[in-house]
């Protein structure tokens, strides 16, 4: 059954990620950009403190991915989130792999969804508010299905596979979640915005 749900998931994902990216083309100035924006994902990624349920927070590393959809294009954002599963993969440990199939549940999902920031548009604030949640719960999604499939002999004593995967993601993902968003809701986006198209202009 959770292979049943996990399958329909991830399809529906990548269709509408295909969707999205449909028509990107990357250009030298955009690659430097995704460029610049993967490294300091992964520089975040890297930056993490531990919790008592075994989960980490890293340093809002959301914050370069939603800002690149909001500022730049959001599709470029799934590309750089992308790359970024891949890298991950090799440079931070609690990104290993313990199953071939987590790279495609969790790697190439739970760092490309926050393309889904800039999906209702980005001229308001309450549009982006839309997209991060959206983005959130994709990611949530991902880490909490992942940790069901993959991760369940580490359930705690009588919480079973659903009860611990829900509790280790949420200890993880709710604060990075509310601190990655406020921290690109209080940013002067649209003064971001003119500077970054003036600079894509040129």
């Amino acid at each position: 059954m959770i292979w049943a749900i996990t399958i329909v998931f991830l399809l529906a994902y990548y269709a509408a990620a295909v969707c999205f990216v449909r028509g990107l083309r990357l250009t030298t100035k955009n690659i430097c950009i995704c460029g610049v924006v993967i490294a300091m994902t992964v520089a975040l990624e890297a930056i993490y403190v531990t919790l008592p349920t075994g989960a980490t927070i890293c340093l809002c590393s959301p914050v370069p991915l939603m800002l690149l959809a909001i500022l730049v294009d959001k599709r470029l954002t799934f590309v750089s989130g992308w790359v970024c599963g891949v890298i991950v993969l090799f440079l931070i440990p609690e990104w290993r792999l313990v199953h071939w199939a987590q790279f495609f549940v969790e790697h190439m999902v739970c760092l490309s969804c926050f393309g889904l920031t800039g999906v209702f548009g980005t001229d308001k604030r309450w549009k982006i508010l839309c997209g991060m949640l959206l983005s959130f719960a994709v990611m949530f999604t991902g880490h909490l299905l992942s940790g069901v499939l993959f991760f369940s002999d580490y359930a705690w004593k009588g919480w079973g596979a659903w009860g611990y995967s829900l509790a280790y993601n949420l200890s993880q993902n709710v604060p990075l979640c509310l601190l990655s968003g406020v921290i690109v809701l209080l940013m002067p986006l649209g003064a971001m915005r003119r500077s970054v198209r003036k600079l894509c202009a040129e």
